[in-house]
């Protein structure tokens, strides 16, 4: 789990969804408070990313952490709840965040320029609680030591093998005749209308979407699928 910065609204908010996402068995990816929106990210487990995250489960944990944010009101004034998963291609933002992404190709964008470079992509080899360590794609596999604190925007970078292609289209015939199934299902966990929130939830692209990828269990993976291709959301707006 990454541990946000510490300050009243998220402590509380903290608190309050920690015992939700592990009961559902998830892992509290990111939270961020900022300008009245609180951004939420959930994933799988750590070394449980086969399937990815659907949007069932997604809709669920945003409906259970609604009610505990009725029932204890962290936030006083009116703000934006988005629930989210990170998607194929993720913001690394915390040392844990870089320590869970090792093994995989990384695109880092510096504040500054160090040693002639603003932008690094490559390897990321090792990670501990200060640095990141890159193994660049040149002759030499030189690897470069970043400070975490130093990088201005990171994320992962998401190499489609030559030839794939998502295993089944949006608008297909097999998802329009399992549409209502999944649409119901969907419904049935839909966060519920609040006076003081307005809720979103995201589904990124995850593995289970991806060719030769096991799809997450759930009778909204072909839904899910749809929603994370072209990047839909689904909103319910709230009267302040």
């Amino acid at each position: 789990m990454t541990k946000p910065a510490s300050n009243t609204v998220s402590d509380k908010v903290l608190a309050l969804i920690l015992p939700v996402v592990s009961d559902l068995k998830l892992d509290l990816y990111d939270l961020e408070w900022n300008g009245g929106i609180l951004k939420i990210t959930v994933d799988t487990l750590p070394g449980n990313e086969d399937g990815g995250i659907n949007l069932d489960q997604l809709a669920l944990v945003t409906r259970l952490i609604g009610r505990e944010f009725d029932h204890h009101d962290p936030i006083a004034s009116h703000y934006t709840l988005e629930v989210s998963s990170p998607g194929l291609e993720r913001t690394l933002r915390t040392a844990s965040h870089f320590q869970r992404e090792i093994g995989k190709n990384v695109n880092i964008r510096l504040q500054a320029n160090i040693d002639g470079m603003r932008r690094i992509q490559g390897l990321l080899v090792a990670a501990d609680d200060a640095t990141a360590t890159i193994r660049l794609d040149d002759k030499d596999l030189t690897e470069r030591v970043v400070s975490i604190d130093a990088i201005d925007r990171a994320k992962t970078v998401f190499q489609w093998e030559k030839g794939e292609k998502v295993s089944q289209k949006p608008g297909s015939p097999a998802k329009k005749k399992a549409a209502p199934k999944q649409a119901a299902e969907t419904k049935k966990n839909a966060p519920k209308n609040s006076p003081k929130r307005t809720t979103t939830v995201k589904s990124g692209l995850s593995s289970g979407a991806m060719p030769g990828g096991k799809p997450a269990p759930g009778p909204s993976d072909e839904l899910d699928t749809d929603l994370s291709i072209e990047d839909r959301s689904i909103e319910e707006e709230a009267t302040a």
